[in-house]
């Protein structure tokens, strides 16, 4: 059965109804008190002009709590002349879909009228009710609106999506969260008009920071805030700082551990990092331990980064790492956060090369795309009964019996440069190291072919 935050016709069963939560009683009806997500329903875009020639399709709405994905939903089925029906994926299942979708069916061959199908969370329906609604998306039975906090394009099948336009709404800036918090304090309809609130500036600005752009955070904070503050002598029920801190509580980070903020989140850390900025680096790394992040998922993160992005350049960032990684495994938090903050800086702010990477990458592919080389005769293994009689060593050439422990001889058939080290950090002295060894190699070289043609014309 439907969820009632509709009527048949999209319209609320009980607007009127003042035991409901504020968030709710303040939730618009039209584009008129619509805040926030100008770059998708300002007039003229193309969200907004399907919702107003009621030529919606389907659409899936994704974006963090709060945005107003519920909202925009309301104000469709306000305008729309479609048979607008209501459920959550949470208490939905596959019986009450395919009842949906075959009334769906007879009402459109019996009075031509098309139904939208509001789903809340859509994410939480596993492949099999997604399914369901496939083939009736496909033929135009229904049309569908689907909210999620989630990226659409990982948790909804594939071809659900590819038949639906996805809109992404963001978090609603501070300016939008103040003018959703002045309207409700001053509508007396449905609002908290009628309790003469008087909101001190600070307060209201505390609101906006810390609700992480969520307006039903904030209407929340608020309705809280004017429940429990007494009226002075004159019936004004002042808001103060202190009120709007307590009201509000805790401010708490939207992050979800295996979703789209977890993925940015250490997108943003790790560049962050590989472009030498510490101050961003500490912040990301903040924002997810006070997420509840695992923290060795971060180590094991920096681990890689220092191999990756700081490589040669200082050899020292890995051996860092490793040991943070380490560390963090054996202490545990919150301590962990001690040795995480130094890594991160330490990274940060180290000189960066990835010729070792890039290095590796070119000879994965030589090894991918062209025909291999085998290993030379002298370069073979010699420890094993045989393998003299095949040939395996002759000729080898032991570095350490020459000077400066280097010998020119063929390590490979086809000679390629693959590692290019950088002139920066440590990596510098190591291509100073690869141009003097080059450089004596090709003196001793010279000095053969001189000897040889000494001993011809003598």
């Amino acid at each position: 059965m439907s969820a009632d935050l509709f009527d048949e016709y999209g319209r609320d069963t009980d607007a009127d109804d003042k035991h409901r939560p504020l968030a709710a009683r303040m939730r618009p009806r039209s584009f008129d008190n619509f805040a926030g997500q100008e770059q998708s329903i300002c007039r003229g875009k193309l969200l907004r002009r399907a919702i107003e020639a009621d030529k919606i399709g389907s659409i899936i709405l994704f974006g963090p709590p709060g945005s107003g994905k519920t909202t925009l939903a309301k104000v469709i089925a306000e305008i729309t002349n479609s048979r607008f029906v209501n459920i959550s994926a949470v208490t939905s299942n596959v019986s009450e879909l395919k009842r949906i979708a075959s009334e769906a069916r007879n009402r459109k061959q019996t009075t031509g009228r098309q139904t939208i199908l509001f789903i809340d969370e859509i994410h939480r329906f596993n492949k099999s009710q997604q399914d369901v609604l496939l083939p009736h998306v496909e033929y135009g039975v229904l049309s569908i609106i689907g909210t999620t906090t989630y990226n659409p394009f990982f948790y909804i099948n594939a071809a659900l999506v590819s038949r639906s336009k996805v809109f992404q709404l963001n978090p609603l800036n501070k300016d939008d969260i103040r003018r959703i918090l002045e309207r409700a304090a001053a509508d007396s309809e449905n609002g908290l008009g009628d309790m003469n609130i008087q909101i001190d500036k600070d307060a209201l600005e505390h609101w906006t920071e810390v609700s992480e752009g969520d307006a039903r955070k904030a209407l929340n904070a608020l309705e809280v805030a004017a429940l429990t503050t007494d009226p002075d002598e004159k019936g004004v029920r002042h808001i103060d700082i202190t009120a709007a801190e307590e009201s509000i509580q805790k401010k708490a980070v939207v992050y979800d551990r295996d979703g789209d903020q977890h993925y940015d989140t250490i997108s943003a850390f790790i560049k962050s990092l590989r472009g030498s900025d510490p101050d961003a680096g500490l912040y990301w790394l903040a924002k997810m331990l006070h997420a509840g992040e695992d923290p060795r998922f971060i180590a094991r993160r920096l681990v890689i980064l220092a191999a990756e992005d700081v490589g040669n350049a200082d050899p020292q960032a890995l051996v860092l790492a490793t040991a943070t990684f380490q560390a963090v495994d054996m202490i545990g938090m919150p301590e962990a956060q001690i040795p995480l903050a130094q890594a991160v800086t330490y990274i940060a702010t180290a000189p960066k090369s990835n010729a070792s990477y890039v290095g590796l990458n070119r000879a994965r592919k030589d090894v991918e795309e062209h025909r291999t080389q085998e290993v030379p005769r002298h370069l073979r293994d010699t420890h094993y009964s045989g393998a003299k009689k095949l040939g395996h060593g002759e000729g080898y050439q032991y570095a350490h019996d020459h000077p400066d422990h280097i010998v020119e001889q063929e390590y490979m058939p086809e000679k390629k440069v693959y590692y290019e080290p950088t002139n920066l950090g440590f990596e510098a002295q190591i291509a100073g190291r690869i141009k003097y060894w080059k450089k004596q190699l090709k003196t001793r070289q010279q000095t053969r072919n001189d000897e040889r043609r000494t001993h011809r014309t003598g």
